[in-house]
């Protein structure tokens, strides 16, 4: 994301974290004494402004050296870093000056050395000769994630009697399971169980462990009847007997892509439902891990530059469907939503995100042609009310802001670009649009609404109402009625400086003109892009009526330096949030639903890492960069237990009981974009506090579970 000129390659490294197969060669890859000085000095001119003097990174843009680099490359051919190397390079830059073959090849080799590799013979310039190198492996590396699965007898037993996964189930799961992204079809990251409670929570122990393969991820663990489903990297679907982590059967996809990070698997009857990353959508038999069918999603635009379709979200189980989104971040036409007959794997409805031209709200992308309108990405899992048939999804706002930024002088058009950071309700049966809310109309940095929608029951005016309730990165509450999608309330977190006003009637927002961007008048706008809050989920309880947002006090500097994500001219760097002046960069806020206003606060130093979940034993847990995994008080923020982890807890909590034993897991280690840019934060936040952060000792990936070495029967 930290594009400069002439450089498009080096700051978007963070989408060639990719892991291929190991393949065992004879050469060990070298450089000469004459590329990796000329290397040096090419890499300070065209790399060091967004990864670092150090190769260490900088804001979004990752590091090139250690446990990163380590994860990505080694054990690999050679020519699979220099391909992306060249490949990358060529990205449409304004005014990008074409890099040389050698140039190219010196850079490479100076990557070499910052790892430890040693000088001997010069790094070919002819690529193909690379194929014969290869990136050598760390000494002590013994896990092997691909070994042969030799189940038990009470294993194969397990997966022999699992029952299939009803519509019943999936909308009123049982408390032992966790069946869905967020547990159930309402999203709200919250399980009645109370085994672990405030009282015992002291007494948690780790249970088990089990070794993941390192590479980027967001996924969160299913649990259905003591077997866990986890979708991991690359393109991998493992079933774990969820008492031991004892792998129960593993199926791996083979593509040709890049592996790309999502978020999760769906669950339906006897089946398994997985994206990939080359945009296919999997069935697979939940008891073996056989393939079922294989349904290629079709995308209906080759796309062009930067543009990228991905599958980001866990699939969207509705009786017979499986409805998926689609991002689509600088796509001709945009992105949109498809749903898939779950036994045929044919596609049944799409619904696009992005207005067209002589359809409802075709009008409001500024008189834009469809090929130029990009964006309406959906990154995020949908929720579902059973009673209204009604899905619901967060719509991404565009990238391409550069022509919405001015409204144009034509009537009947104007640039608030529908349906961008919107909340859209669709008919499941049909995929029809119901409603919509628009929650900030031209979004001009990259300050999302996508998020997910949780669906809670609140008493209005002495009146229950079901409600849509949604927190973008503004770190703003949005409530919606469900129904309908009137306007009910925001509740305003503070951490940001882009809004001023919020119309009571109907929520429009008013926006500060000194914050609109403008390359010749440098702004400071609170949140920064990586958003007071990102993609891990909030939590709200049923118990308390409070939801819990993780959030990371952070601003970003709008001007003409620093890295260029949007188009409306406008470059990114870092800024100090003024509530950061404490030394606490993290904060968990507690926000009163029924009454509609900010209850308790805590700060801490460090940013958290993980969604919010809530539990029926009071206990709110929670996981940071530290790292650790923190239990607290869910009525008062109070912190009861914390334990250290070996690596940065990396994706959604869940809990769920076997056999009459509550277990919390945690998967740490496994990187992705967001908690890499945090991590890199925290560290020069710290550092400039005069406190630098100790990283961690590295643990490798892997899934924890925690449960209490006594539980009460």
């Amino acid at each position: 994301m930290a594009l400069r000129r002439h450089t498009g390659f080096y700051c978007f490294l963070f989408f060639l974290l990719v892991q291929w197969q190991s393949t065992s060669f004879a050469q060990t890859a070298s450089y000469s004494k004459a590329q990796e000085k000329a290397g040096k000095k090419e890499y300070a001119k065209y790399c060091a402004s967004c990864h670092g003097s150090k190769l260490k990174g900088i804001h979004l843009a990752p590091s090139l050296v250690g446990e990163r680099f380590d994860q990505s490359w080694r054990g690999k051919p050679l020519e699979f870093l220099s391909f992306h190397v060249r490949r990358m390079s060529k990205m449409p830059v304004a005014n990008q000056d074409s890099l040389s073959d050698e140039t190219h090849t010196n850079i490479l080799a100076y990557i070499l050395k910052s790892n430890g590799l040693k000088r001997g013979d010069a790094l070919p310039i002819n690529t193909t000769a690379l194929d014969s190198l290869v990136v050598p492996r760390l000494e002590g590396a013994t896990y092997d994630p691909d070994a042969p699965v030799e189940a038990s007898a009470e294993q194969v037993a397990l997966l022999k009697n699992l029952p299939n996964v009803t519509d019943e189930m999936l909308n009123n799961p049982s408390p032992d399971d966790w069946l869905r992204w967020g547990r159930g079809s309402d999203g709200l990251s919250f399980s009645p169980l109370k085994q672990i409670n405030r009282e015992n929570v002291t007494g948690l122990k780790p249970a088990w462990r089990r070794p993941l393969r390192p590479g980027s991820s967001m996924s969160a663990p299913l649990v259905h009847q003591g077997v866990m489903f986890l979708h991991t990297f690359p393109d991998t679907v493992l079933a774990i007997d969820a008492t031991n982590g004892n792998v129960l059967w593993r199926y791996q996809y083979r593509q040709a892509d890049r592996s790309s990070s999502k978020m999760g698997i769906g669950l339906h009857n006897d089946k398994i439902y997985v994206p990939t990353s080359d945009n296919h959508v999997l069935a697979l038999n939940a008891k073996t891990g056989k393939l079922i069918w294989n349904h290629e999603i079709d995308m209906k635009s080759s796309g062009a530059g930067r543009g990228r379709y991905q599958l980001r979200t866990a699939p969207l189980t509705i009786g017979n469907k499986v409805i998926q989104g689609v991002t689509a971040s600088f796509m001709p036409k945009g992105g949109f939503i498809v749903a898939i007959d779950g036994d045929s794997g044919d596609e049944l409805w799409r619904f696009n995100t992005i207005a067209r031209p002589g359809e409802p709200w075709g009008n409001t992308w500024n008189g834009l042609p469809l090929e130029k309108r990009s964006g309406g990405s959906v990154w995020h899992q949908g929720t579902y009310d059973a009673e209204l048939n009604l899905i619901y999804f967060g719509v991404a706002p565009t990238y391409d802001t550069g022509p919405l930024l001015h409204e144009v002088d034509k009537a009947g058009i104007s640039n608030s670009a529908l349906y961008t950071n919107s909340t859209v309700a669709l008919d499941a049966d049909t995929g029809k649009l119901i409603w919509h809310y628009q929650h900030l109309a031209n979004g001009q940095w990259d300050l999302d609404w996508a998020f997910e929608r949780q669906i809670v029951t609140v008493a209005i005016n002495g009146k229950d109402r079901k409600v849509v309730m949604n927190v973008g990165k503004m770190a703003i509450l949005d409530a919606l009625d469900a129904a309908t999608g009137e306007y009910l309330f925001s509740v305003d977190t503070g951490v940001q400086n882009v809004i001023t006003a919020i119309d009571p009637e109907t929520g429009a927002k008013t926006i500060d003109p000194a914050k609109l961007p403008d390359p010749d008048r440098p702004t400071v706008v609170c949140p920064s892009a990586l958003g007071a809050r990102n993609w891990p989920p909030t939590s709200y309880s049923p118990q308390t009526k409070l939801a819990y947002i993780p959030l990371t006090e952070i601003c970003m500097l709008l001007g003409p330096d620093g890295a260029q994500i949007l188009t409306s001219g406008v470059r990114i760097s870092p800024a100090k949030h003024p509530d950061s002046s404490d030394g606490m960069l993290g904060r968990l806020q507690a926000v009163d639903i029924a009454n509609q206003k900010l209850a308790w606060t805590h700060d801490q130093p460090s940013p958290f890492s993980t969604g919010i979940l809530t539990t029926g034993g009071g206990l709110l847990f929670s996981g940071d960069i530290d790292p650790s995994l923190k239990a607290f008080d869910d009525s008062n923020g109070k912190l009861l237990w914390e334990t250290r982890l070996s690596a940065e807890p990396t994706s959604s909590l869940i809990t769920y009981s076997v056999n009459s034993r509550q277990y919390v897991a945690v998967i740490v280690g496994v990187d992705n974009i967001h908690v890499g840019a945090l991590s890199r934060t925290y560290e020069s936040f710290s550092a400039s506090l005069g406190k630098p952060h100790k990283a961690p000792s590295k643990g490798g990936a892997g899934i924890w579970a925690f449960t209490l070495d006594e539980p009460e029967s």
